[in-house]
């Protein structure tokens, strides 16, 4: 019997050989000798935006809705009425101020100084005749010279209070102060020397007027000059127009209208209130701003024109008068003493300053003839033109006589009680005082007038500014609430 193998035993399968296995890889965190691990390369994090981009994107986003788009609009048009109101408030503010200072600081100044300049010179002629007249100088001529230093010590304090510390306008008044001393001891000295019949009293009355002339009065002209710059300054401050301010005005009311039309054909509602109140607040301080400034620039175009351009020509008038009637005396205080060469010729120092000064004299009254603008300013003028020419023909018949050796007729004809040239120049400084008062009044008034025009109009402006953007706001606001 041949033997079989189990049937029921699994078959036997074939052995598969051994395959050969590779190296491990050593670890990354464990590099072998001898090598440089690779570079790890990390992702940079994404960047952080802006809160500026994101908000770009907001409103961008919101921008492509109803109410996204209305929110930018009101948000627009309140800035817009707000910084016309604001740069309205701050334009009239400053010249507002302007113009107070123009009324109330650099024209007075102004005045003062001129007044300083004319005290002086006054002082200075007073002087020349007390010294002519002698012993026999008159009360009235003593206490014109007097009240004329009182003057001019009393202006240059006033000048020196409201003067800015440190300005070149302080040195000239500190300059002045300490001359005008000075001054007054060699007029006494002169005053002295001439009543016990001293020569010699002459020579410190010419050496008292060389220290006017030469720095006295310059220093008072700079003064006057300085200060009729910072009054041309204030006036240039005051007027020009304000051209931002109207610009944003026109804007904001383009704007407003823009803003209302949208809501009509969207809406076909005609009215929107808060946007009519803030178009009603717009245009009113708008209108109030050109019509205002208008009538300011036009009162203060006045002042100048018919005030300060007239105060400036009789104040140089008035100066060249009583130069010419201290270049008179002095003519007779020198006798000849102080000459002077012009071309081939020698003439009397004091007698060619004389008729120089009579030149000025003449030109500034036919220019203040042609300023007045009423019968009341050109009356003194013309009367002083008719007392410059009497005082012409007195003092060329007193040269006469002092040339022919007749020195006490000329003297007569000079400083006498009647018929003398004093009583032309007298004469000639009355009237000129008397239109400059005029003058003065007329600045005054119109001066005042361009000022008030624009009283209250920066708080108003400030004001309706802020009401226009809160109805702008309420406006945008009413339609924003149809939407919730």
């Amino acid at each position: 019997m041949t033997h079989t193998p189990n049937a029921g035993a699994p078959p036997t399968l074939p052995a598969i050989p051994p395959q050969p296995t590779a190296p491990a890889a050593p670890p990354a965190s464990a590099p072998g000798p001898g090598t440089t691990p690779a570079p790890t390369t990390v992702a940079p994090p994404p960047a952080r935006r802006t809160a500026f981009a994101e908000g770009v994107d907001q409103l961008r986003r919101a921008a492509t809705t109803e109410p996204g788009r209305l929110r930018v609009i009101g948000a627009v048009l309140a800035a817009l009425v707000v910084a016309f109101g604001a740069v309205t408030a701050w334009q009239m503010t400053d010249r507002a101020a302007a113009a107070d200072d123009v009324l109330t600081s650099s024209q007075p100044l102004t005045s003062d100084a001129a007044d300083i300049y004319r005290s002086l010179a006054d002082a200075n002629t007073a002087a020349s005749s007390g010294f002519l007249a002698g012993g026999q100088e008159t009360a009235a001529t003593r206490d014109r010279y007097e009240r004329d230093i009182r003057t001019a010590a009393g202006k240059l304090v006033n000048a020196a209070a409201n003067a800015a510390p440190g300005s070149p306008s302080t040195d000239t008044i500190t300059k002045l102060n300490r001359l005008l001393p000075e001054y007054k001891g060699l007029v006494e000295r002169a005053r002295t020397y001439n009543r016990q019949g001293y020569p010699v009293g002459g020579a410190y009355l010419r050496y008292a007027n060389e220290k006017m002339q030469q720095e006295m009065l310059p220093a008072a002209q700079d003064l006057y000059t300085k200060e009729n710059q910072r009054l041309r300054a204030d006036y240039a401050d005051a007027t020009p127009y304000p051209w931002p301010a109207i610009a944003l005005g026109l804007a904001a009311l383009t704007a407003l209208a823009w803003a209302q039309r949208r809501t009509y054909l969207r809406t076909h509602r005609v009215l929107n209130h808060g946007l009519v109140a803030a178009t009603a607040a717009t245009a009113i301080v708008l209108l109030w701003l050109t019509a205002g400034h208008a009538l300011a620039r036009s009162h203060l175009d006045a002042s100048y024109d018919h005030g300060v351009r007239s105060l400036d020509v009789l104040h140089d008038a008035r100066i060249a008068s009583l130069k010419a009637r201290g270049n008179e005396n002095l003519t007779l205080v020198a006798r000849g003493a102080e000459t002077k060469k012009v071309g081939d010729e020698t003439l009397d120092a004091y007698d060619h300053d004389f008729g120089r000064d009579m030149d000025a004299l003449g030109k500034g009254l036919a220019v203040a003839e042609r300023l007045a603008d009423d019968a009341t300013g050109a009356q003194p003028v013309t009367a002083a033109v008719s007392n410059m020419t009497e005082w012409k023909k007195r003092h060329a018949a007193a040269r006469e006589q002092d040339e022919n050796g007749n020195y006490q007729q000329a003297l007569d004809m000079v400083i006498g009680p009647k018929g003398a040239t004093g009583e032309c120049f007298d004469s000639v400084d009355k009237n000129l005082a008397t239109a400059l008062a005029h003058e003065e009044t007329e600045f005054a008034e119109a001066a005042g007038a361009g000022r008030d025009a624009l009283t209250g109009l920066p708080a108003g402006a400030a004001v309706l500014g802020v009401l226009g953007a809160a109805g702008a706001v309420l406006g945008i606001g009413r339609r924003l609430s149809e939407y919730r």
